[in-house]
This record gives structure tokens, C-alpha cells and sequence, in this order.
């Protein structure tokens, strides 16, 4: 009984999104783009365009491991389903090389491919609608100065219903609103310049805010979120226990974003962060990353609260001392035998957030899989952390990481070998 009321809510909520959907494409304005404005130059505007695709990290996706830039082809895990990126060089015929100015603004401002179909949100235009007219044909006169890649669009795996345009029609008229970002008046230029390039090219959101069950993002909150395929956690940039930048001097928000590595804060980008450093952010001027920082330090402390302190007494002492033996064998020699690191090669881990926080699975991550700053402009030869995943059991991870977290007067929770285990077959990529 109670089996057949869960399919016959399934069943009422999927009509309602299918009527929610219909109602949308129904009443959607069709009246086309605003013209296009400004007086750049052809050889301007491309430039601009350039920089907006590295603001916007759009080779990151559109780029297939091996493959030609802007090909498409990489595969995007989510929870409902497989999706591959497109093809966006000037190939007419699989690429945007037959899309005009205008197709390509009702993409990226409406969410809307040339042909009429809705396009899924694993494209961020949830963000880049806040991009102006004159920004997208800036990025589209660049794409278009590419060389034409002639590789074939794969095309999607989503799972039932998820891949039924009119389902989709019903989650945008729920969870999305097109609209340029608008500036603040009562906010300085520099600072409506971060709020507007962490809102929109940067999509920030799109890892750092948690989604729903439908996927929707919730704002700007930039409040934390797991990312669920990946195995990672984006941390909170509001929470002074995570990643909360209120406090740091701005000059080190712009040294981190810009190299990957922090020195006087021992603070070091990794995992899909390290990916964003590496093919976005330390190709933006230090303005422009100041400006972001000077936003992101405006935002409103989180009231999210801090974890509960570390029960050691539940661990067995036999449990904690494996740990410290292993942490002297492995571990010491590059993070101290009282964890204070060594700068800037190998952060502190005494009153390192990104080791205590409650979400245990980066710190995992890394001990299994290897931690891996990026090479920048700033920083060409990181220092990485090898991978342990090959050489110690799902218990020892857990031991090592208990003993860390509880040592030198950090108080976090212990890792259990389930913990652990959860996230030792999540592929890299």
C-alpha cells in the first residue's frame, strides 16, 4: 500500500513539472536579443571575448581529455545520469560555426540551443545570464576565431524523466530566471565588479552553493556543498570553521587564487579547485581578483554552525597510536612531527580547517588519491602529497586521519574505515 501512494506522488509530482513546463514554453518570449551594443574593435572584442572564456573556465568543460580545445566531448557525471559537453569551435557542423550572435546569446543569457531545445543546467547559464549583451558577443566572436574542430557531439545518458524537454521546462519555471546582473549603486565599482564576475563567468555558485534534490542551486549562497559525483566537497567561503575569507588580509585571498598556494596562511588549493586555478583564475588580472575577493569578504558571515567537537573517548587509545605511528612513518617528515608544516611547500596541519571540517571526504580524497596543487605562473613547481591509497588499508586511512584530526589542538571527529572506503573507487576525473 504504502509502495503504491509513493509511485501515485511520483506520478502527481512529474505531471505537475510537465504542466509547469508546458505553461513555460507556452508563455516564453519569443521576441528575440536586445541588439548588440558597444565599439570595441573586431581585434578588441575578440580579446575580450578570450579573457571571458578564461573567466568563465570554459575550455575546462568543453575540452575531452586529449582532445582538441573546445571539441567537447568530456563526460559530466551527475546523479541523473551521464552528460557530454558540446562541441563549440566554428565547425558548422558540429560545432556553433552556423549559430549567429544572437543564437548565441539566447544560449548563454536564456538557456535555449539554436534549434529551440532547452538546455540542461550542467551548462551553467543559471550564471552566465547575468552576462551582458555586449560580454556574450565578445565571448562568441572569440569562439568564433577558433580553429573548426571536426569531432561529433556525443550525445546524453540521463535517466528517465530527466531527459524529457517538457520535465525540463517545468524545473526552469520553478528555479530559473534569466537577468543581467544589475550593479549595486550603493557599492563601490570595484566591488560590483567581484559580485558581478563571481556571480556570473566565474559560476562560483555552481560548486560552492547546495542544490536541492531537483539539482537547483540554491542562490548565492555560497554555503558549501558535496559535490555528489565527484567526491569532493566544495567548502562554505562564509563559514569562518571552512573556508570563510572574511578575516584573511585581501592580498592573500589574491596570492591564493592567482598561484594555488597561500604561504603565510599554508593554505593550498586541491582536487577540482586546483583545475580551476590552473585553466581560470591565475589567467585574470590581479584587479579583477581583487575585486573578487573584496566581494566575497563582504558577504555575511554564515550563521552555519561549527561542528561538534571531536569525541575522542570513543576511540580506542590502540586505535589513536596505530595512527601516530603511521603519521611518524609517512607523514612527519613533510608536515612536522608536530604538524606545523613546513612553507610554503607542505601546509600546517595543526589548525588546518581544511582537515577539520565536519565533511570528512577531502582530507580522505587526498590521503588516498594524492594531493595536488596546480602549476602556475606564480607557483610552476608545486609541491604535491603522493598517493597512500596504493600502500595503506581503508583502516589506516581511518587511523591516520583520526589521529591528525584530534592532534596539536585540532578536535575533530574521527574517520571511521567505512568513511574511508566510501570514497577509495570514486574515479579521478
Amino acid at each position: 500500500m504504502r509502495h503504491r501512494l509513493l509511485l501515485a506522488l511520483l506520478a502527481l509530482l512529474t505531471l505537475l513539472l510537465l504542466l509547469a513546463g508546458w505553461l513555460a514554453l507556452a508563455s516564453r518570449d519569443d521576441a528575440g536579443p536586445p541588439a548588440r551594443t558597444g565599439a570595441f574593435s573586431a581585434e578588441q572584442q575578440r580579446s575580450r571575448g578570450a579573457y571571458l572564456a578564461l573567466a568563465a573556465d570554459c575550455m575546462a568543460c568543453h575540452t575531452a581529455r586529449g582532445g582538441a580545445p573546445y571539441a567537447g566531448g568530456r563526460l559530466l557525471a551527475t546523479p541523473f545520469g551521464a552528460m557530454h559537453t558540446p562541441n563549440i569551435t566554428p565547425d558548422r557542423e558540429h560545432g556553433i560555426g552556423n549559430w549567429s550572435a544572437d543564437d548565441f546569446w539566447r544560449a548563454l543569457h536564456h538557456g535555449v540551443s539554436k534549434d529551440g531545445r532547452l538546455l540542461y543546467p550542467a551548462f551553467p547559464y543559471t550564471n552566465y545570464t547575468r552576462m551582458p549583451r555586449e560580454d556574450s558577443d565578445a565571448l562568441y566572436a572569440y569562439l568564433q576565431s577558433l580553429a573548426p574542430a571536426s569531432a561529433s557531439n556525443l550525445p546524453h545518458q540521463l535517466r528517465f524523466p530527466y531527459n524529457q524537454q517538457l520535465l525540463l521546462a517545468g524545473w526552469r519555471a520553478l528555479y530559473f530566471r534569466p537577468g543581467v546582473y544589475r550593479a549595486d549603486a550603493s557599492k563601490s565599482v570595484e566591488w560590483n565588479r567581484g559580485a558581478y564576475l563571481v556571480q556570473g563567468p566565474a559560476h562560483c555558485s555552481a560548486c560552492h552553493s547546495p542544490r536541492n534534490w531537483l539539482g537547483a542551486s540554491e542562490g548565492e549562497t555560497l554555503a558549501g556543498a558535496l559535490l555528489p559525483m565527484q567526491g569532493w566537497y566544495a567548502p562554505s567561503l562564509t563559514a569562518a570553521h571552512e573556508a570563510g575569507l572574511q578575516h584573511w588580509p585581501q592580498q592573500q585571498i589574491v596570492q591564493l587564487l592567482k598561484t594555488g598556494v597561500n604561504a603565510p596562511a599554508h593554505a593550498s588549493v586541491s582536487g577540482p579547485m586546483a583545475e580551476v586555478v590552473s585553466r581560470s583564475l591565475q589567467h585574470l588580472d590581479e584587479t579583477d581578483l581583487h575585486a573578487m575577493a573584496q566581494y566575497l569578504q563582504s558577504l555575511p558571515v554564515s550563521s552555519k554552525a561549527a561542528p561538534p567537537t571531536g569525541d575522542t573517548s570513543v576511540v580506542l587509545p590502540a586505535f589513536l597510536a596505530a595512527g601516530e605511528k603511521l603519521y611518524r612513518q609517512h607523514c612527519a617528515d613533510c608536515h612536522g612531527s608536530t604538524g606545523q608544516g613546513q612553507a610554503p611547500a607542505y601546509p600546517a596541519l595543526a589548525g588546518n580547517r581544511a582537515l577539520t571540517m565536519e565533511q570528512t571526504v577531502n582530507p580522505i580524497r587526498m590521503v588516498l588519491n594524492g594531493g595536488f596543487a596546480p602549476a602556475t605562473g606564480g607557483n610552476p613547481r608545486p609541491y604535491s602529497m603522493p598517493p597512500f591509497g596504493p600502500v595503506l588499508s581503508d583502516v589506516e586511512v581511518a587511523q591516520v586521519l583520526t589521529y591528525v584530526r584530534t592532534s596539536w589542538g585540532n578536535q575533530a571527529s574521527p574517520v571511521s574505515a567505512s568513511d574511508v572506503n566510501q570514497y577509495r573507487s570514486i574515479p579521478l576525473d
